[in-house]
């Protein structure tokens, strides 16, 4: 097994690969939302009057830092809704750069009256000047959206969705898992109890493939809701291997443009219900998901692992075995 930490362009080691199918965005499930204890109450200068999901009732609203499940401390509305930063926005100097059908999806959290904050350092909460000369509230220099598909307070959908959308934190920073430092994704050999080597993420969490992936497939077999159960580990061109040998590395592209890495051409993805390192509670669900090893096969499927695989169930949610929640197959 390689122990050396090989960095490589996704886009470069998918040549010559055998590139299965491609998936669309990381969404999260649905979370619970509670307040955070930190921070004051004070006024500012700007407000997020946005027409829209959760649109404020009056000019004066508020920034709140709140706790939701699964993704941490963010930045929310009065309302609670789930606030968000861009990627391809700019902080140095503040550049909101979705426009037009971008935000009808993520509408953007406009300045039009006064703001109060909790939780947030008022010097960090500004404004920028949007194409239709608009003002959109920033914090930290990042213009703040909401996700038109969040439709309750405690709701992050938007949560990485095209490696590019993420929660804010009270700092205008990246909230949760999935924000990884500069957009890299680190993947690395490990063990998992009962099941022997695997795949996992830069936060230790087991990764899996979905034998309804065909090999040479151009399109996803896990899309919409599929994707908000198995989140895609997505890639913005940069993927850090250890344990892993940087031929069995791909990508392929998904049908909302993102990229998906490949391992030994089988598109990876992680388990909304496995919530700490070591869970593997993906494992054999519906007969379709398992645990990937370092060689790009399933888990149980090499001639040294056969003994220990672990049968296809749907017995629940909670074991290394089960099937979630039941209702759609996925």
């Amino acid at each position: 097994m390689l122990r050396t930490r090989i960095a490589v362009s996704v886009a470069a080691a998918a040549a010559g690969l055998a590139v299965l199918t491609a998936c669309s965005g990381a969404e999260t499930a649905q979370p619970v939302i509670a307040p955070a204890a930190a921070g004051g109450t004070g006024g500012g200068q700007i407000a997020n009057g946005q027409v829209g999901n959760a649109a404020p009732a009056s000019n004066e609203s508020k920034l709140v830092v709140a706790d939701v499940a699964s993704v941490g401390q963010v930045i929310t509305d009065q309302n609670g809704m789930t606030l968000y930063r861009f990627d391809k926005d700019t902080a140095k100097p503040p550049k909101s750069n979705c426009d037009g059908d971008c935000a009808k999806t993520w509408p953007p959290v406009l300045a039009t009256g006064d703001v109060q904050v909790q939780g947030i350092d008022r010097n960090l909460v500004g404004k920028v000047t949007r194409s239709d000369g608009t003002e959109q509230v920033t914090v930290g220099g990042w213009a703040l959206y909401r996700y038109a598909k969040d439709t309750k307070a405690g709701d992050a959908t938007g949560q990485g969705v095209g490696g590019a959308w993420y929660a804010a934190n009270a700092k205008g920073g990246k909230a949760g898992q999935a924000a990884s430092e500069a957009g890299v994704v680190k993947l690395s050999a490990s063990n998992i109890d009962g099941l022997g080597e695997a795949i996992v993420d830069q936060n230790g969490m087991t990764l899996y493939l979905f034998q309804k992936d065909t090999k040479k497939a151009k399109t996803s077999a896990c899309n919409g809701d599929c994707a908000k159960t198995w989140p895609p580990v997505l890639s913005n061109g940069k993927v850090e291997l250890q344990g892993i040998d940087s031929k069995l590395l791909g990508s392929i592209k998904r049908s909302d443009g993102t990229e998906q890495v490949t391992i030994g051409g089988w598109p990876v993805y992680t388990f909304s219900k496995d919530l700490k390192p070591g869970d593997a509670n993906g494992m054999g669900v519906n007969g379709t998901w398992f645990v990937i090893e370092p060689n790009g096969c399933k888990v149980g499927t090499t001639p040294s692992s056969t003994a220990n695989q672990a049968p296809a169930a749907d017995s629940g949610a909670g074991s290394s075995n089960n099937s979630g929640s039941g209702g759609t197959t996925y």
